[in-house]
């Protein structure tokens, strides 16, 4: 099958300190501790932006939205544990300068609803698919990272009408498969852990039993591109070829020597150039 793959060279950084949330400040090494960090860029500030609600499917979810009314809509799927405050805010400042953002707080999670009834991926999915209608669009681009690469691929597939444009950053097709060992096993950990937040003991379980959608991955006929770390042991770079080698055309761009989980953290300027790039190709035939 066609597939564009993309190598690309950045630096070794820092470990993940939440292994499946961004975080909400760029990176410093040891030659730029303590120094201003000089970019183009300007971050956006979750503080001087009011939270939005929105009904969907009997429950309200909190959100921000960011850039222009004029531009594209993006919407950004947050992994396990996080909230909106959880993306990095210079990630979400390049995003906006071209894109319509919106982050928003998973059902169970941040100053969304919290439910009495179990969570599963489907039920994210459709959540996911309600606020683009909600919110006035047809159909939004989409970037999932770690457990919202999970409702991205279940959105793909149960409301493939909803998405445009899709990114799968720090992906995997199921935890339940040898390759996954080490977050199965922390996401046991967070279901057994008394100290553990209902919220986030509902969306474990959710990751956990659920079995994935791999063999219809192939129907899929959005646009759609994978970013994974070379040195990821959380969500493996195997896995995301896997992914790729079944959506036909798809692309797989892979950083050298991030091993933390989640690069966007990381490399926010590498992550939000990359995903531009992405969603301003045009690749149909000429």
């Amino acid at each position: 099958m066609k597939k564009t793959a993309i190598t690309a060279m950045t630096l070794v950084l820092a470990l993940c300190i939440l292994f499946a949330c961004g975080c909400t400040a760029p990176p410093t090494t040891p030659e730029t501790a303590g120094e201003p960090t000089e970019t183009a860029i300007q971050p956006i500030n979750y503080e001087d932006t009011p939270v939005q609600y929105s009904d969907v499917n009997g429950v309200t979810l909190a959100y921000r939205e960011f850039g222009t009314e004029n531009t594209e809509p993006l919407l950004m799927i947050i992994g396990f544990g996080g909230t909106m405050e959880s993306w990095n805010i210079t990630f979400i400042g390049i995003l906006a300068e071209n894109y319509h953002v919106y982050v928003y707080d998973h059902r169970d999670m941040g100053q969304s609803t919290e439910t009495d009834a179990p969570l599963t991926i489907p039920i994210l999915a459709d959540d996911a698919a309600g606020l683009i209608t909600a919110l006035g669009h047809d159909s939004m681009n989409i970037y999932g990272m770690s457990m919202g690469t999970a409702v991205s691929q279940q959105l793909l597939i149960s409301h493939p009408k909803t998405a445009q444009k899709v990114i799968l950053s720090s992906a995997s097709y199921t935890v339940n498969i040898p390759e996954m060992e080490k977050l199965h096993t922390q996401l046991i950990e967070s279901v057994e852990d008394l100290e553990t937040s209902e919220g986030v003991r509902k969306e474990a379980v959710a990751i956990l039993e659920w079995d994935g959608v791999y063999d219809s991955l192939p129907g899929i006929t959005n646009d759609v591109m994978l970013i994974t770390g070379t040195a990821d042991d959380i969500t493996p770079q195997t896995v995301a070829v896997d992914i790729a080698d079944q959506i036909d055309g798809s692309w797989l761009v892979r950083y050298k020597g991030i091993p933390p989980h989640a690069g966007s953290c990381y490399a926010p300027v590498e992550y939000g150039t990359i995903v531009t790039t992405f969603l301003e190709m045009d690749e149909s035939p000429a």
